[in-house]
Formats: C-alpha cells, structure tokens, sequence
C-alpha cells in the first residue's frame, strides 16, 4: 500500500484545503487518475495519483487544511494491507513510494503520530468502505484508540468517540462544539449538522436559511450573523493587497472618454469570418492599447526592486486581468501578451476568463504578472482607485460602457463613454509618465486607428 503525501504544487506553497474527492474507497485508479481537488493559497487544482492500484484509505476529510507531505489518500490492493504504523519503514510502500523528487526520508512527520495495530487499520479501512456504501457510518483513522498490549488470547475491540461524516465534523470544529458531548440523532447513532447547529446556537433548533444554505464551509451562529473562513485564494488575495497599500505609494489618475468607435471597431470585428469562434469585446482593444502604449512609457512594465536598489526594465508583456470567483480573486496572466496578434490574444483572453471562471486557474498562469487589467464595468461601476497587485508597477481598471451626452463639434451628441482609472507606483513613475501612458491609452479607445502611430 502506498499514501499519496499532499505534494507542493508550485510557488512554495505550504499547505492547501481539501475541496472534493473524485474517488472513493474501493475505486481501482490508474496513474494520473485525478482523485482529489484542493484549494492552495492561488487557486483550485486537481491532483492526479502517482499510483495505480485500489484506494484504501482517504485519511484526508473534504473541508481540511493540512501541510504539504500530510499523507492524504492510500492506494493499494484490494485487501487492507497488514501495517504496523509504529515501524516507519513499514508504513510505505518500497518502490515507486517517492512523491514529486521526494524520497521517504525527506518527506516529514506522517500525519497520525500514534501508534496503531495492523488490526486497528484494517477495521478503519473496513469502516471506510462501509460509510462511503452507506451501510454504516465513518469512523477517522485518528479517533482509533492506541493498541494496548494484552495477555488475554483476544484483544479488545478499538474503542471510538463519537460518530460523525466529515463535513459534521468539520462544521462541529469551526463551531467550537465537542462532539463527545452531543447526543447523536442521525442515522445509526450519528451525530449529523442539526446536532451541532442547534449545540452552537444554544439550543435553539432554528437556524438561519443563510447558514443552511450558505457555499462553503460558512458557519451560523443563531440567526444573525454567518462566518466564513478565510483561508485559501481569499486568504493570500488580502495579505498581498495589504502588502501592497502600505509598501507601494500608489497614486491613481481617471480620465473619462468617448468609446464609439471602439464599439463600432468591435463590432465590424465580430462580423469577421476569422473571428467569428472568439469572443470579441472591448476588452481586447484595451488590452492591445495598453501593450502599444508601453512603448512609449516602458516604466508602467517595470518593477521597483527595493532589495537591489534597481529599476527592472521588462521587455515583455505577461497581461493580467483580474477575475472574481467564488472563492476569491484572482489574476491569471497572458504570457509575452506583446507577441500575439489580433486574433491570438483574443483566443487567449476568452481560455483565461473561461478558466478562471470554472476555478481551475493554476499557479503557474498567475506567476510573473506585470500589469493587470481589472474589468469592472459588467458590475456597472464607472471608476475606482485599484491596488498594485506585487510584483507590478500599475494596473487600470475598466469602467462600464453608457451612453451619456457628449460635446461633439460644439453639439450634444449621445455618445458611448467609459472612464478608465489608473494606479501605479509613484517611487519610479511619475506624473507625468503615468498620465502619458493613461492619454495614450485613452486616445487609442477614443480611435483605434491611432493605434498605427505605435
């Protein structure tokens, strides 16, 4: 029997949330299988299993922070290996047991310290498959009692706390309430969620339809307040927007503009026969002008190296935009955005957004940004002041696209505008080079011919 350790998927990551298993207990995987989604501290990503063979165990329950290498799934024969966890080198599997250039020996402290007989791990396997048919309830490995040495001819049964599925026992330590002191009322003696809603709220067995039916592992408390965990994507989105308030001086300049003919550019694009597979909107005329722009003021793709007392020029373009999830936001980037055509980097625009959307954006594709583009008029806001994300010099936010009275050839005109807000690093671009690249920027919505002046 081999345990799959939870791997570092990139970027130095320490730990991640188990989000959904794909397998079950009893499952047959083949190598590459995906048997689990987690959540790190960037996005969501699937894990595929490095074994083949029958799944054992899941040691690992869905809603649960662990460390990388914390072994989270056991993939062997059909039958329950004998292993006696008190002798390490027994506990793997021999060959093919490394995990990601890891050896056993490098790989930390297993997740159950105690030491269990080769009975208590079969019964639990033996639990395992049960609850997951439904015949009978789960019991973790960890709520096994230490095997205790006996002179009687049997040993005694393994004793076990109180019964419980894991999302119950995750909701029960959010909420602070101990499971062993409930009085279970679900099926087969289980303790299920009314149990531990109604312990948190006092006893009251109203709990509010929020908490019932909030996503994630929310949590109610009565019927007024919902808390939700920070943690994963949420969790590093608010430190690095915290970093970089109060480490960067921002400064953030608008400009409001007359987008249409950017519209009608859009729209003879749409009617193309070579665009007619990708999504075409001004999205991508504005991320065209802003790479143009950069060739003017090549600061706003610079970076503030503090460390090394240095300015780093970049002579390429990975172009962020910002997406929100549902478990946070995120910036997954166009790698060398300057290098594609027309059509290319609308094709890449539409497989990031899709991604992003379907929360599967990796770490990869949100490494190495070096400016963002935050589109915030489909929520319908004009303009804001956008935080730098690190690594980056500026970003621009988007504004909604209206139509509004406007000033042509001294008549009042209705036209399409949209206000454009620009933040960068005030320590090497100054004014007047972010209000350069915000007007040349502006002058290519305004027109997109004058893009070939660029």
């Amino acid at each position: 029997m081999a345990e799959y350790k939870l791997p570092d998927v990139g970027e130095g990551l320490t730990e991640a949330e188990i989000v959904v298993w794909k397998v079950k207990v009893g499952d047959v995987v083949a190598i590459n299988d995906i048997v689990v989604d987690i959540e790190t501290a960037k996005s969501i990503v699937e894990l595929p299993s490095p074994y083949a063979g029958t799944v054992t165990a899941i040691l690992v329950a869905e809603g649960e922070m662990v460390p990388v290498g914390t072994p989270i799934i056991a993939i062997g024969d059909d039958e329950p290996a004998e292993i006696d966890l008190s002798n390490p080198a027994a506990s793997g599997g021999g060959e093919g047991e490394s995990l990601v250039g890891r050896n056993k020996a490098d790989r930390g402290p297993v997740r159950r310290a105690r030491k269990v007989s080769s009975g208590a791990v079969a019964a639990h396997m033996q639990a395992q498959a049960a609850f997951e048919s439904g015949a009978a309830p789960m019991v973790e490995a960890d709520e096994l009692e230490p095997a205790v040495p006996s002179t009687s001819a049997a040993p005694a049964p393994a004793a076990v706390r109180a019964l419980a599925k894991p999302p119950v026992r995750k909701l029960a330590k959010d909420l602070g309430v101990d499971l062993s002191t409930l009085t279970p009322t679900g099926k087969d003696g289980t303790v299920c969620r009314e149990d531990v809603e109604q312990a948190a709220a006092g006893g009251s067995t109203e709990v509010s339809r929020l908490g019932a039916s909030a996503p994630r592992t929310s949590t109610t408390v009565g019927e007024r307040e919902t808390r939700e965990p920070i943690k994963g994507v949420r969790k590093m989105m608010g430190q690095a927007m915290v970093s970089s308030a109060f480490t960067i001086p921002h400064v953030t300049e608008w400009v409001t503009i007359d987008v249409t003919r950017t519209m009608e550019f859009v729209d003879r694009l749409k009617g193309r026969r070579e665009f007619r597979d990708v999504k075409v909107s001004p999205l991508l005329v504005l991320s065209r002008a802003v790479m143009l722009a950069m060739r003017r003021t090549p600061e706003i793709n610079s970076l503030w190296d503090e460390a090394a007392g240095e300015v780093v020029f970049k002579s390429y373009v990975n172009l962020g935009i910002a997406a929100a999830t549902p478990r946070g936001l995120v910036v997954p980037n166009v790698k060398d955005a300057q290098d594609l055509s027309l059509l290319e980097l609308a094709s890449a625009l539409n497989a990031l957004t899709a991604t992003a959307r379907e929360g599967k954006t990796q770490p990869a594709e949100m490494s190495g940004g070096t400016f963002t583009i935050t589109n915030i008029g489909p929520f319908g806001i004009d303009g804001g002041t956008p935080i730098i994300n690190p690594g980056e010099s500026a970003i621009l936010a988007f504004g909604t696209i209206k139509k509004a009275p406007w000033v042509v050839d001294d008549e009042i005109v209705v036209r399409q505008v949209c206000t454009l807000s620009l933040s960068f690093d005030h320590r090497h671009i100054d004014g007047e080079k972010g209000s350069r690249f915000l007007a040349d920027v502006a002058g290519m919505l305004e027109d997109p011919a004058a893009a070939l002046l660029f």
